[in-house]
């Protein structure tokens, strides 16, 4: 077993944790990742080793915590820092921190982001425990229901022995802009907090039936299951032929392909597939792409864009069908969003309405310029077949059955010339979250012009026009992959006092 030290909480009763680490300066980010690994695995085997104790019949004692482990830097100075980088550094003088979370997953993100500390402020970083416990059910990365594992082995509730996750410490208020520091008190260094990490990465599992470690840098939504055997198609064909640099593809239940091989080398495909299934084009440095496919609602890609955030992407992109306003569109034109009308309402209380969510025009141009490349049209051919606009995302799917002279007069007011659901929620949690993010639209029916989305009309038009509409996206992908990192995590996304951590 783990040496334990007994006396470490203030908690009345008798406490079992492992022996403190003392804190530790490091001037090297990869020995500080070392560190912060050390402390985590070490914390979580001590917490698994008790709850397998207690599950062969051996209760505890007492209750019995671990803490996770900790960053911290101190600066003294107002000096403004010459960076072009919009984060790697702290906003102002002071102790700034943050509690971390799986260094395993994180390590090359967590490399990065406290080198750019060391360098720019050129002092050290120091390394240790938090007073945060760690709940004992993200000790588990593989969703161990372990509620339903003590269930007859314990004669008091699990809570009474072990951490359990607690809602207080998830919430959002740091990327909200709302966390008030105390005085004397630490500046949060990170976006998220360890057990905010913890929940989403439990939860994306959940909603992907794909462990986290799987995810991508460069994200895809769709909202229509076309796109994902489209997807799957182009996957094994690329490792058919041979010809490609993604190593890997996955689909639910961690089913991975590798790159040579004829067949999957693990995983099980689930009996039925969950809510947001996710695919992954695995790459190396996790610079691949994962698509999901989130369905249909803007409740749905609230949910899945809130857990995908913590694993800090470089890019998300929206590829999904609407409706288009225009009487000039014609089924199949695409739809290059610059602005939003946010009448989804899931985000009103995290992001109010009147913030504006605006175009980044990297986004945009890698975008137009995919459409160009994959389309063969220039110039004004190709403003034929794709408009820049904006777009509206609605929580009603059957507006058009209500009176809806009013809503059509909101929509022309706005310039819009898109109707949806889900796209505005992408972008304004992109923003909330400092995600870079942008929309393509596929014309898929004309509502006001008595183009109805037919069962007919609907499967001719998604067999023509699914693949190109991928292709882009995945060319566009590409496009932001080549891009320096500085330029495409803009200054536009950042707010007074940000934290340094991207």
């Amino acid at each position: 077993m783990i040496d334990t030290n007994k006396d470490r909480s203030t908690t009345p009763g008798k406490v079992e944790s492992p022996v403190p680490i003392p804190e530790e300066s490091f001037s090297d980010a990869a020995s500080a990742v070392a560190r912060l690994r050390q402390i985590f695995d070490r914390n979580t085997e001590f917490l698994r080793q008790h709850f397998s104790a207690m599950v062969s019949g051996e209760a505890p004692h007492g209750r019995v915590r671990a803490f996770y482990p900790s960053v911290r830097i101190e600066t003294d100075t107002h000096a403004r820092l010459d960076s072009h980088l919009a984060y790697g550094f702290v906003f102002g003088p002071g102790r700034h921190s943050t509690t971390i979370t799986r260094p395993d997953l994180f390590q090359g993100y967590l490399t990065d982001q406290i080198a750019l500390l060391i360098k720019n402020h050129n002092v050290a970083v120091t390394v240790g425990e938090s007073d945060q416990p760690i709940p004992l059910h993200f000790a588990f990365y593989d969703g161990t229901h372990v509620e339903g594992a003590v269930t007859a082995h314990a004669d008091r509730p699990l809570r009474d022995y072990f951490d359990v996750p607690d809602i207080a410490a998830m919430d959002d208020a740091i990327v909200n802009g709302e966390h008030e520091v105390a005085p004397g008190k630490e500046y949060p260094l990170a976006p998220f907090t360890a057990p905010r990490v913890d929940y989403s990465l439990h939860r994306l599992q959940h909603y992907t039936a794909t462990a986290a470690d799987h995810f991508q840098n460069y994200v895809l939504f769709t909202n229509y299951q076309f796109y994902v055997d489209e997807f799957c198609r182009m996957a094994h064909g690329l490792f058919g032929d041979g010809k490609t640099d993604y190593e890997a593809f996955v689909e639910p239940g961690n089913v991975i392909t590798r790159r040579g091989e004829k067949g999957p080398e693990s995983g099980t495909p689930p009996i039925r597939l969950p809510q947001m299934p996710a695919y992954h084009l695995i790459r190396e440095k996790g610079s691949g792409i994962t698509l999901i496919n989130i369905g249909v609602g803007p409740s749905n890609a609230k949910t899945i864009t809130d857990h995908v955030a913590v694993l800090r992407p470089h890019a998300w992109l929206m590829l999904g069908h609407c409706a288009g306003l225009r009487n000039s569109q014609e089924l199949g034109d695409y739809v290059l969003a610059h602005g939003y009308v946010r009448e989804d309402k899931v985000l009103d209380a995290d992001l109010p309405p009147w913030v504006p969510i605006p175009a980044l025009a990297e986004v945009q141009i890698a975008l137009e310029q995919a459409v160009e490349e994959v389309t063969g049209r220039k110039g004004y051919e190709l403003k034929r077949v794709m408009r820049t606009g904006t777009v509206a995302s609605i929580d009603n799917r059957n507006w058009e059955l209500r009176d809806h002279r009013e809503p059509v007069r909101r929509f022309s007011q706005s310039r819009a010339i898109a109707l949806e659901m889900e796209s505005a929620t992408i972008a304004a949690n992109g923003f909330r979250f400092r995600v870079p993010y942008g929309t393509l639209l596929c014309v898929s029916d004309k509502p006001l012009h008595g183009e109805l989305k037919l069962p007919g009309m609907a499967t001719d038009f998604y067999v023509r026009q699914v693949a190109q509409h991928l292709k882009i996206g995945i060319r566009a992908i590409e496009k932001l992959r080549a891009m320096p990192l500085e330029r495409l995590h803009s200054r536009k996304l950042r707010s007074f006092a940000e934290t340094a951590f991207q």
